[in-house]
């Protein structure tokens, strides 16, 4: 029975990985496209959002942009074509990769956190509201994320070393082995996986749970308020954007969850299995489903806050018919 299970976990292991050969480049084909063109629709700003929120989602697709040039393209491509690849793999600056790749990450992540605090200030907080929902604030947090993911991410610098390691293990660089048996670094990286994304899990969820609380706390007063007033309309139009609303937040939410914790258990067992935690086994490719949904997140993040939006379907519109009125123009 145990034979069995291994020889199925190494066939599902390599069916992933031939499977990825298609779905990396595939990914980034549409991924660049995607957070390139919401970026510049979103800088025009006619899309009928707050500056605030156009500061937001611009830095989110930037960061997953970044993301997608430095894991997808420059990591987990030359890693499925190794073969292709091994001159490159040769540079030593794998370090000063890792030290990039770590920080668009966190940043990708940390915005959105960023963004749902902002939405949660904006439902919640009518007060508060005034003060923290302008471009102002937007710009001092987001460039406060960048500063701090860089700070924290720098020990990767001085941890890992700059020869590429060929394996797509979480670090992707060449270490001894004295770093992966050792509890300090073991430590301190089960902290950077805290950092991002397991305490972004906790607060995006609990921002969402008081948004939808006093959403559905409004929506119930609203209804009782209709009904001593004598009816009006059968259908309020302020309830179903109410409605929308709870459903977009827990769409956002589990959507971001689930694309990154499958990658987030498996590099947290990973190190606690070096550090002689061995009580649990988990198969390597389920380390390697992890990649492929985290690196999804980057074309589904941007897309869920935007492509909902009406006025942005239009400028997209807008955009993929620019092209034909150009051939138009230029045929008379």
């Amino acid at each position: 029975m145990e034979t069995t299970r291994s020889f199925n976990e190494v066939r599902l292991y390599l069916f992933l990985l031939k499977a990825q050969r298609i779905y990396y480049p595939l990914l980034a084909i549409i991924a660049v496209p995607v957070n390139t063109v919401t970026i510049g629709i979103l800088s025009r700003g006619k899309c009928g959002l707050s500056r605030c929120v156009t500061r937001y989602l611009m830095a989110m697709a930037a960061a997953d942009f970044l993301v997608i040039i430095l894991d997808l393209i420059l990591r987990q491509i030359p890693i499925a074509f190794a073969v292709h690849f091994l001159p490159l793999l040769d540079l030593p600056i794998c370090n000063v990769h890792a030290l990039l790749l770590y920080t668009a990450t966190d940043c990708s992540i940390w915005f959105t956190v960023t963004f749902t605090l902002d939405r949660f200030v904006a439902i919640n907080c009518q007060k508060l509201k005034v003060k923290y929902c302008t471009e102002r604030t937007a710009a001092v947090v987001l460039g406060t994320v960048t500063v701090l993911s860089c700070l924290k991410n720098s020990t990767w610098y001085f941890t890992l070393t700059a020869q590429y390691a060929y394996l797509n293990f979480p670090w992707f660089c060449a270490i001894s082995l004295e770093f992966m048996e050792s509890p300090i670094w073991g430590s301190v990286e089960v902290l950077h996986y805290f950092l991002s994304p397991g305490l972004p899990f906790a607060l995006i969820l609990l921002l969402n749970v008081f948004t939808v609380r006093h959403i559905v706390a409004a929506t119930r007063a609203r209804r009782r308020l209709r009904a001593h007033s004598g009816g009006g309309r059968p259908i309020d139009p302020e309830v179903v954007s109410r409605k929308k609303s709870i459903i977009l937040l827990f769409f956002i939410s589990w959507n971001f969850i689930l694309l990154w914790a499958v990658f987030l258990v498996y590099t947290i067992w990973f190190r606690m299995w070096w550090l002689g935690i061995q009580s649990v086994i988990i198969p390597v490719f389920v380390q390697e489903i992890g990649f492929m949904l985290q690196l999804l997140s980057c074309c589904t993040n941007t897309a869920i806050y935007t492509a909902t939006q009406t006025k942005f379907r239009e400028q997209l519109k807008i955009l993929l018919k620019y092209p034909i009125v150009l051939i138009a123009e230029f045929n008379k």
